[in-house]
C-alpha cells in the first residue's frame, strides 16, 4: 500500500516506524479480566457513547484498517447505537488498536483524536470509506479532514504529534499485555471477552440477556 505524500508525511512515517515502541502481539494467556482495570481509562482518555449508568459496557478494540472492523461499523454499529446506546441500554468505550500497515491506522486515529468532539463522526467516515482511501490514504484521509474541519495545515500538524502517536501505541500496547487483545475487532462486554465482527443477531443474544437481568 502507497502511503502517498511521503508516507503521511516524513513525521508519521518515522514515528510509527521506529520512534514508537511497535506493538508485539503476544499469545493470550489464561486468565481472569478485571472489569475495573479495564474500564480504566488510557493516557488519551477514553472516548466513550451512551450514559455512564448503562446496565451493559462494551469496550471495543479495534483498527480503521481492519475490513472486519469496517463491516461491523457499517452493518452492526447503526443498530446497536439506535437500539442499545442511544436509549441508555449500553455505553460503548472505543480504543484504538492499530494493525498492519502501521502507519496509515496510527494516522487514522490521530486524525479522529485531534477533531476534538467529532471523533466518532471522522471514524464512521473512515470505515464508512475503508475501500476508497486504502489505496491512497494521505490524499483520502484529507478528503475526510476537510469535511471535518481540518485545514491542509492543521492536518499536517495533526500527523507530527509524535507525542499522540505514542500514546495511540500505549493504548493498543495495554490492551495486549493487560486483556489479552490480539486481533481486531475485540469486544469486551460487561468483561466477556468476544473476537470478531458480531452480526447484529450475535449482539443482540449477548445483550438481551444481560439487559433483562440488569
Amino acid at each position: 500500500m502507497d502511503l502517498s505524500r511521503r508516507h503521511l508525511l516524513a513525521g508519521i512515517g518515522t514515528l510509527a516506524l521506529t520512534g514508537a515502541a511497535p506493538l508485539v502481539i503476544q499469545p493470550a494467556a489464561a486468565q481472569d479480566v478485571s472489569v475495573d482495570a479495564l474500564h480504566k481509562a488510557g493516557p488519551l482518555g477514553d472516548q466513550m457513547l451512551g450514559s455512564a449508568n448503562a446496565p451493559v459496557t462494551i469496550v471495543e478494540y479495534a483498527s480503521v484498517t481492519c475490513p472486519h472492523c469496517a463491516t461491523f461499523h457499517q452493518e452492526t454499529y447503526p443498530t446497536l447505537k439506535s437500539k442499545y446506546i442511544d436509549t441508555g441500554k449500553v455505553r460503548l468505550i472505543f480504543r484504538e488498536f492499530p494493525t498492519a500497515p502501521a502507519p496509515v491506522a496510527i494516522a487514522g486515529f490521530m486524525l479522529a483524536r485531534c477533531s476534538g468532539d467529532r471523533y466518532f463522526p471522522l471514524l464512521d467516515a473512515l470505515f464508512g470509506q475503508q475501500r476508497n482511501w486504502a489505496q491512497d490514504p494521505y490524499n483520502g484521509f484529507l478528503r475526510i479532514a476537510r469535511q471535518a474541519g481540518f485545514t491542509q495545515e492543521s492536518f499536517d500538524t495533526c500527523l507530527k504529534d509524535e507525542k499522540l502517536a505514542n500514546a495511540i501505541q500505549e493504548v493498543a500496547q495495554r490492551g495486549n499485555t493487560e486483556f489479552q487483545v490480539e486481533s481486531t475487532p475485540t469486544f469486551f462486554i460487561n468483561g466477556k471477552k468476544y473476537v470478531g465482527a458480531l452480526s447484529v443477531a450475535e449482539l443482540e443474544k449477548i445483550l438481551e440477556p444481560l439487559l433483562k437481568s440488569s
